[in-house]
């Protein structure tokens, strides 16, 4: 019988469902869970993940110590008396911040609408307990109302989520990374317990309460990746398997499953006694939710420390990355895997001819480029290492379940969870099989291509043509090495002789190349989405001549919509000038060590809050004269287009420096 058989035999998925709801007795919340950064609980259940290694009979198991900011969050109940005199509790939620009582403690409770600057005009809050209504996936981040509250005086705030997350139930908490300063606390709660407490508000819109907290947050303490390997022919290469052993509340979906998943693979593959090609390495990253405080990048801080701290030598030899994400949940008849740029086409050639799996999704797989900062793989990736994770954002599980106490095994699929482990086991015996690595650079230069805007950069003054032309050349080199590539690979799995010297020498050019694409293409805007490097000074231009225009027709408003879309601007409708620039400088004034994986990716910024605030004004009176604001607009054009030039310059350089790589490897192959 064939390996592939043998494995899909071994699979076993109840073994996996066992592991994962053990997983939700380590908590530090005794009603809620939580398994955060550096707390008890997540060393508990590191401890747990090394001997279940070490008993599957994986080598060289070990803890692997990163430092990281921690958190221990114990409790937080609220109590009051309603209307009726009644005596009420609710059990609140938390986020990464520094909050204790002894014992339950006295506090005014006030409502604060959106918790936006406007809301605290005339209100005295010093010492209280704000309430906010957000919706933190479509308006604004945690950190922006919980920074405002703190810095008017408040003792903490609470968030309640009116939309976006949590929506499954009334009663849903939800937890997110605060991205925000330790000193500046906030609790959850729900929207059930909040319309309770707002029938009860006096006529100054406040209540008198009781809260119980305590929530705690450790500088620079040490956790653990938890690391075992299924030792290869050849050990000095290597294939990685990665998922978050952390969580928020219970954690069943995110991330119990993709764990016990990633160690069922193994546990399938010890089974059968397969020797893989290259050392197999899999790793339970510690840290992942969260785990520095006050930076805009504090999460997926595990796998940065591994990769950059811990294993900076990975680079080069790890030829690939499957990383996990809520696998045993359904997200229709359609599932995904969304990898780097250079695997979507070996990855889509693999799907192609895998054996028929467990019937679970009626139209196939679908894989998609290029990987985003929601998980591990991105920390990862831009450490050096092509990296992919199944599709697991796609559905409408991150706006009702996720990140709430709902996360449980109620949406748990078994034929979903079975194929996963069933996919990706056989995708690793696929990748473990390749003589050399298989990337093609083809798409990156395509889309970089794309991505360019000949208008603005022509009237930037920008080499646009010449980058061109170097793109374009440098897609058709990658499409002839990748075709070099496939012909050695068929050869070596056809049994013929290969010149394993040379395929190893252009082996480490293309990962370098890699390497040098993510550290000089890759860049993020201010919602954290990627992105090449003169896309952000392109679409700054495009809505500063909008917001010009606008005002040479004394249209305020839609002037005041297109500055909502520069850069990081649209805090600055809503937020004081502290928080603003709190959350501004902190991205450019930090070391890259808290600034984690986010460090360099966002290399320009315009401020325009005076702009915008003189804007609102004008458009609160009704004023229309506005000459001064659009020379303004216009000297920022100039600035955008100057950085528009300079980052079309860096990319020819960088585009010259790959290509000459690239050849070199190619005469290898």
């Amino acid at each position: 019988m064939a390996w592939k058989e043998r494995y899909m035999e071994a699979v076993d998925v109840e073994t996996s469902y066992r592991l994962a709801k053990e997983m939700e007795s380590y908590r530090s919340n005794p009603k809620l869970g939580y398994r955060p950064a550096g707390s008890r609980a997540e060393f508990e259940t590191g401890e747990r993940l090394k001997k279940e290694m070490e008993a599957m009979g994986l080598s060289n198991v070990r803890k692997d110590e990163i430092l990281v900011d921690g958190w221990e969050f114990e409790k937080a109940e609220l109590t009051y008396k309603d209307r009726a005199g009644n005596t009420c509790r609710a059990v609140l939620g938390a986020y990464q911040t520094d909050f204790v009582t002894e014992g339950e403690e006295s506090f005014d409770l006030v409502f604060l609408g959106k918790g936006t600057a406007r809301d605290y005009e005339g209100k005295d809050v010093r010492g209280k307990l704000v309430v906010v209504e957000i919706n933190q996936r479509n308006e604004w981040w945690i950190n922006f109302p919980v920074y405002q509250a703190c810095e008017k005086g408040a003792k903490a705030l609470i968030a309640v989520q009116t939309g976006g997350y949590g929506q499954i139930d009334k009663q849903a908490l939800n937890a997110q990374d605060i991205a925000g300063p330790a000193e500046a606390p906030a609790f959850s709660m729900s929207q059930e317990d909040w319309e309770k407490i707002r029938e009860s508000l006096d006529e100054k819109g406040e209540i008198r309460v009781g809260l119980n907290a305590r929530s705690v947050v450790m500088k620079n303490v040490p956790t653990y990746n938890i690391v075992g390997e299924i030792p290869g022919k050849r050990p000095e290469r290597m294939i990685l398997l990665s998922a978050h052993y952390d969580s928020y509340f219970s954690g069943f979906q995110d991330d119990n499953t993709a764990i016990a998943m990633m160690l069922g693979i193994a546990r399938a593959y010890l089974k059968i006694g397969y020797q893989p090609e290259n050392t197999w390495v899999f790793c339970g990253m510690a840290a992942e939710e969260w785990g520095k405080c006050d930076t805009k990048y504090d999460w997926s801080t595990g796998a940065y420390q591994e990769i950059f701290k811990v294993h900076p030598d990975w680079a080069g030899k790890v030829i690939g990355n499957f990383n996990f994400e809520l696998p045993a949940l359904s997200n229709g008849n359609l599932d995904g895997i969304r990898s780097t740029y250079e695997y979507r086409d070996f990855l889509e050639e693999c799907v192609k001819k895998l054996p028929a799996l467990t019937p679970a999704y009626m139209e196939g797989v679908r894989v998609s480029a290029p990987i985003e900062t929601w998980s591990d793989d991105f920390s990862v990736a831009i450490g050096g290492i092509p990296s992919m994770v199944n599709e697991f954002s796609a559905g409408p599980f991150m706006e009702t379940h996720y990140h709430s106490q709902f996360d449980s095994d109620e949406f748990y699929d078994e034929a979903v969870y079975r194929f996963h482990h069933e996919l990706y086991g056989l995708l690793l015996l696929e990748l473990d099989a390749q003589a050399v690595v298989p990337l093609n650079f083809a798409e990156v230069f395509e889309e970089a291509a794309k991505s360019l805007d000949v208008i603005y950069c022509q009237k930037a003054g920008a080499r646009v043509t010449a980058l061109l032309e170097l793109l374009e050349k440098a897609q058709e080199l990658s499409d002839e090495i990748y075709d070099r590539i496939w012909d050695v690979n068929e050869a070596r799995l056809a049994g013929e002789a290969v010149e394993l010297d040379r395929v190893r020498e252009a082996e480490k050019k293309l990962l370098s190349v890699f390497k040098m694409e993510q550290d000089r293409f890759v860049r993020l805007n201010w919602a954290d989405e990627v992105l090449f490097p003169e896309e952000a000074a392109q679409n700054n231009l495009y809505y500063i001549r909008k917001a010009v225009r606008s005002l040479k027709r004394k249209n305020l408003e839609t002037a005041l919509e297109a500055l909502y879309e520069i850069d990081n601007n649209a805090y600055a409708f809503q937020f004081s000038r502290s928080v603003y620039e709190h959350f501004t400088d902190y991205v450019f004034h930090q070391e890259p060590d808290r600034l984690q994986w986010g460090a360099g990716r966002i290399v320009h910024h315009e401020n325009l809050y005076d702009l915008v605030e003189g804007l609102l004004e004008k458009y609160r009176r009704g004023e229309t004269e506005v000459r001064e604001e659009i020379l303004r607009l216009e000297a920022v054009e100039k600035r955008q287009q100057a950085y528009l030039k300079e980052d079309v310059d860096y990319m020819i350089k960088s585009t010259e420096k790959m290509l000459l790589i690239l050849q070199e490897a190619k005469e290898l192959l």
